[in-house]
């Protein structure tokens, strides 16, 4: 079997091809491409069985009839999220499409509070003071995290994690998911999304993109919230209405912004645009505010991630080849 793997980067290469030598089928081939999979880069896939993609792939119904029509019969997906797959297409095309649901959520539970540390303390700020000589205190002013109220939105692995994290740091942790949330009893207070924006102090996004959730930070979610608070997404960037966002910024309502992901990402992050003109005027309108850290989608850039992502991939691939039931598959509706 041949394996398109869309969205490669030389990273993505080493530790797929340290899982695929351990994968116990063998002749599986994988050619890595740097191009992100879209209408126009189908044809890349061309000889192959099966194609692997990444965040921020596209997988609509046109996507996924130009791959069936060349033989693609499996997809592979080495992330967690699929709200860029057309999951009915995929059904009807009889695909086997398979994700990655959990890695180490403890690395993107961490990323969250790094960007808060970092964004809370200015220590990116003083470090680029310090290189210039520059020991000055002043605009360095953060909060004790210490006895804060931290809020969680989402209580799946990666948001329990983080309630845990900022459990053990001694902050009072609030938690809203629709689902029961026993596992967090005795770390976090379980409460509604109004009461959880309107008293905490930073509030941490970790539910996934759906209909439900797009722009569930908006206009009207922002008032709620207590003047002042951070605002942390290490999820999916279509969760924030990103000019909402800003409108709050510059009123000061909102009063820091930490995120790893961005709504329009795809055309941006993953890739060194250094010698560029950023056409996106609403990303380079983010960047000019002092109070906001961006990064680029690093969450889950860990050795112990990158290793688990490879390898569950490739289980699924085996899955497939052996005509299995797949735990990863992903629902036909």
């Amino acid at each position: 079997m041949k394996i398109a793997v869309y969205s490669a980067q030389p990273y993505d290469r080493r530790f797929l091809d340290e899982a695929r030598a351990a994968l116990p089928a063998p002749g599986v081939e994988a050619v890595y491409f740097s191009d992100r999979l879209e209408l126009d880069t189908v044809p890349l896939a061309q000889g192959c069985q099966a194609v692997c993609v990444f965040v921020n792939d596209l997988l609509d119904a046109p996507v996924l009839e130009a791959l069936h029509a060349l033989g693609v019969r499996a997809v592979l997906l080495r992330c967690a999220g699929f709200n860029n797959v057309d999951l009915r297409a995929g059904a009807r095309l009889d695909l086997f499409m398979a994700r990655v649901p959990a890695y180490a959520p403890e690395a993107v539970a961490e990323h969250a509070l790094a960007l808060v540390m970092t964004l809370n303390r200015r220590t990116h700020r003083a470090y680029a003071r310090v290189r210039e000589g520059n020991f000055a205190l002043d605009g360095l002013l953060g909060m004790t995290l210490h006895g804060k109220t931290v809020g969680i939105i989402g209580a799946g692995q990666i948001g329990a994690a983080a309630a845990r994290i900022f459990h053990g740091m001694g902050c009072k942790v609030l938690v809203s998911d629709p689902a029961p949330t026993p596992q967090l009893d005795g770390v976090a207070e379980r409460t509604s999304l109004d009461d959880l924006l309107a008293r905490s102090d930073v509030v941490s996004l970790h539910c996934p993109l759906m209909d439900a959730t797009r722009h569930m930070i908006n206009a009207a979610s922002l008032a709620r919230m207590k003047r002042g608070a951070m605002l942390v997404n290490t999820s999916r960037g279509g969760l924030i209405d990103t000019a909402a966002v800003i409108e709050a910024l510059k009123s000061c309502q909102l009063g820091a912004l930490a995120i790893d992901v961005y709504e329009q990402e795809s055309t941006l992050f993953f890739q060194d645009h250094s010698s560029d003109i950023i056409a996106d005027d609403v990303f380079q309108r983010l960047m000019t505010f002092p109070n906001v850290l961006v990064t680029g989608h690093q969450g889950f850039f860990t050795i112990e991630a990158m290793r688990e992502i490879a390898a569950v991939t490739f289980s699924n691939l085996a899955c497939h080849l052996r005509g299995a039931p797949c735990a990863n598959a992903l629902p036909t509706t």
